[in-house]
């Protein structure tokens, strides 16, 4: 078995918020419970959904929660040539094709493309992925058996977006192939792409990882986390207390580690991190817990 290798992979979109810390502490714990290497990746992909100086607000966060990583931060807007040559890959075996369908074409299958329209209305080109595997199927550590028809749910996926920038499906399996790693940890929003990645890992001739998507952090009206109004700072000024109240989240029936400082604190939840313990559900977060363990931007 290849030496185990793991990531946390912010998109710099704003800071690291609640749900980032859950997602960040789950992926180093496994690591560390493994005596693996645990990586980070910025992904910097989507220019106008970022905002200046995430990326880097975002790293002294996790430096100050004791979160740091084993080798040296990669950000996947230096990686543009790789994406391309993947690119070429697919298109040498015909699984890559350009397309002009504007999102109001695919209104009628509900932004989904089995087939580009007859006239579209689109001005650049997109280049989408057809996937050739009829059934993709994994097993997630945590939710078990996962099986998809790719092109049949998914449908066709965009690789590189009109505007020219590369899209995440393809940037996140390069890297993840391209820094050897073994076991992917995220939140479980992403469950849903893992069979498109999959595809994607096949169709390059890319090793795929092991995968286990963490309970989702929701606010209390039922949203993920980044998506709310509860999405304030991570409190760099109480690491402790952060970290702990991430552990109860995922670990809602063992017991907290105590420790004063952050470094003393991770070592007895690595002593303490039981994969088999995580809790099954996404769950609601009272705002009071985060609110607790956040700093205001009001």
């Amino acid at each position: 078995m290849a030496t185990y290798r793991g990531r946390f992979a912010p998109s710099p979109t704003g800071p690291l918020h609640f749900g980032s810390l859950v997602a960040a502490l789950g992926s180093w714990l496994d690591a560390r419970h493994h005596r693996g290497s645990w990586l980070v990746r910025i992904e910097d992909i989507d220019p106008p959904r970022e905002r200046a100086g995430a990326a880097d607000t975002q790293l002294r966060a996790l430096a100050a929660l004791g979160l740091y990583a084993d080798e040296a931060v990669l950000r996947q807007s230096t990686r543009r040539e790789a994406y391309e040559a993947a690119l070429d890959t697919l298109r040498a075996s015909g699984q890559v094709f350009e397309c002009r369908c504007s999102r109001s074409d695919l209104v009628p299958t509900a932004g989904l493309h089995f087939a580009c329209v007859t006239r579209p209305s689109g001005k650049q080109v997109a280049l989408r992925f057809r996937p050739l595997a009829a059934v993709v199927s994994f097993e997630d550590r945590r939710h078990g058996s996962q099986t998809q028809s790719v092109p049949d749910t998914v449908g066709d996926v965009v690789l590189r977006r009109a505007d020219g920038q590369h899209a995440y499906q393809l940037a996140v399996v390069v890297d993840d192939a391209a820094q050897g790693v073994t076991d992917v940890v995220r939140g479980a929003d992403l469950l849903t792409s893992t069979t498109r990645q999959i595809a994607l890992q096949q169709a390059l001739h890319l090793p795929t990882p092991r995968y286990l998507h963490l309970p989702l952090v929701l606010d209390s009206q039922g949203r993920k986390l980044s998506k709310s109004l509860a999405a304030h700072p991570v409190d760099g000024e109480q690491p402790v207390a952060a970290l702990c109240a991430a552990w109860r989240f995922l670990f809602p029936e063992l017991v907290t580690p105590a420790a004063n400082q952050p470094a003393d604190w991770l070592l007895r939840a690595v002593d303490a991190y039981c994969p088999a313990a995580l809790d099954r559900r996404d769950r609601r977060v009272a705002e009071s817990i985060v609110a607790a363990n956040t700093v205001s931007t009001r």
